[in-house]
């Protein structure tokens, strides 16, 4: 490598940098979903959430945090991983094809007025964007984690989170962060509320 050209590293903290840049002016829109999940989820409701590959393990970082603990201790959140289901997941494709892996698990789990979150780095996957349209037919509140818009999830979310970023691993890295705020900022309100107890030493699942 000539000594005037940036590593891979450096060139992929460049591509992060300049996607988290804008990034920062979604902080709004992340406070407002933790408060919104704390009121859900403190009264008993429901987070499903669904992905692909590196998706599907933001998916499961999401609904750890919330059933088990992010920054302080309180009860246990309702949070599932569609992606984690192998047996169902593994029968659904089987018996009703790849459409209706997540879509047919929303159905299940899903109740009005729980909160869908569903994750595409290409905002295309034809899985993730039936399973929010099965979402909204049974009343769920639908939020999208993309990359760059415009895209099909994007478009029929009730709200979205899209990400400029010149990788598929910038996206999912900032993905990640949002994971992050997102519960912070339930914490926060659950705090507010006095629900939640003082930080813990050891910060998040893993």
């Amino acid at each position: 490598m000539n000594g005037s050209e940036p590593s891979l590293l450096d060139a992929h903290l460049d591509g992060l940098a300049g996607a988290l840049g804008p990034f920062r002016g979604s902080a709004g829109r992340l406070e407002r979903w933790g408060s919104r999940l704390a009121a859900i989820l403190g009264q008993g409701g429901r987070l499903l959430a669904a992905g692909n590959g590196g998706s599907a393990a933001q998916a499961q970082h999401l609904t750890a945090e919330l059933v088990g603990r992010f920054c302080g201790e309180r009860r246990p959140l309702s949070a599932i991983s569609l992606c984690s289901e192998t047996s169902s997941l593994t029968a659904i494709l089987n018996d009703y094809g790849p459409d209706e892996v997540f879509a047919r698990q929303v159905e299940a789990h899903g109740r009005a007025g729980d909160i869908l979150v569903v994750l595409s780095t290409s905002g295309t996957s034809s899985n993730v964007v039936h399973a929010a349209k099965r979402g909204h037919e049974i009343g769920m509140r639908v939020w999208a984690m993309t990359g760059p818009a415009p895209n099909p999830l994007a478009s029929i979310a009730d709200e979205a989170l899209t990400i400029t970023a010149g990788s598929t691993a910038a996206v999912q890295e900032v993905h990640l962060v949002a994971v992050h705020a997102v519960c912070a900022a339930l914490d926060a309100a659950l705090r507010a509320r006095g629900r939640l107890h003082a930080p813990t030493s050891a910060v998040g699942t893993a």
